[in-house]
């Protein structure tokens, strides 16, 4: 199984990515360190990464009521991997749409 989950497409992100054209976002398995990031995104891209930054998401307990009464789950602690290309290079997440 691979280091990257999926690529991280969601409003904040995408502005990110408006702002900075060569930062990417990707969500990573929490054992991840940022060579292994690196080295993957490499390989899976054909880009060259100049910087990884890493944020740890701790998992969150969530209620909600209903009708059956209060239902209690819990969100799932993921890591996240910005991820800064070198100029010029660039990633499209929707060319196999």
């Amino acid at each position: 199984m691979g280091i990257i989950v999926k690529p991280l497409v969601t409003e904040k992100m995408t502005a990110i990515t408006e702002k900075m054209s060569n930062c990417f976002g990707f969500i990573v398995r929490p054992e991840a360190n940022k060579l292994e990031i690196k080295r993957e995104v490499e390989a899976l891209y054909n880009v060259s990464v100049v910087e990884i930054n890493t944020v740890k998401y701790a998992g969150k307990s969530k209620s909600r009521y209903t009708k059956a009464g209060i239902i209690n789950g819990r969100a799932n602690a993921y890591k996240k991997a910005i991820v800064t290309l070198k100029e010029g290079d660039t990633i499209d997440f929707y060319s196999n749409i």
